[in-house]
């Protein structure tokens, strides 16, 4: 399904602004229909999408090699109602979403590297990379929860 890094950022990016319209109507439901359980249900999906996104940006830098500006630019986007979108075109259009999946080492020095080699390791196996990742968006997003909402309970 996710057989580029391209596929799976524009999938996470597009995912996360159809996660800012869940919490956007959420937060209208909550204000002008008295149903504060919207906000609730869209502000989880937007927080969990938020984070996997997150995850997804750290992941495709890394494969891709993006500088820190590029890679910071991905992640902030999330912050921003619907810049995920723009953020992508963006990156697709740099070229900085082209190419595959690193699973084999190169002639590149920096594939050498403890971090490239074990990222190497796990997208050959993207069963463990993908539970890897969903149980550490879970147990960070279970600490949010347990924080509590930006601003404080209400």
């Amino acid at each position: 399904m996710f057989r580029t890094p391209l596929r799976l950022f524009r999938t996470l990016a597009i995912l996360e602004a159809v996660s800012w319209t869940l919490l956007i109507i959420g937060l209208l439901l909550r204000a002008f229909a008295d149903l504060p359980i919207a906000t609730t249900i869209g502000g989880g999906i937007h927080g969990f999408v938020f984070l996997s996104y997150g995850a997804t940006a750290i992941l495709v830098a890394m494969n891709n090699r993006w500088r820190p500006w590029p890679a910071a630019l991905a992640i902030v986007s999330a912050i921003i109602p619907y810049a995920t979108i723009p953020a992508e075109v963006w990156l697709h259009r740099t070229g900085r979403l082209a190419g595959d999946w690193r699973l084999e080492a190169t002639a590149d020095p920096r594939d050498a590297r403890w971090h490239d080699r074990l990222l190497r390791w796990f997208l050959r196996r993207p069963w463990v990379l993908a539970i890897l990742i969903a149980l550490a968006v879970v147990v960070l997003f279970v600490a949010l929860l347990i924080i509590g909402p930006p601003g404080g309970r209400h």
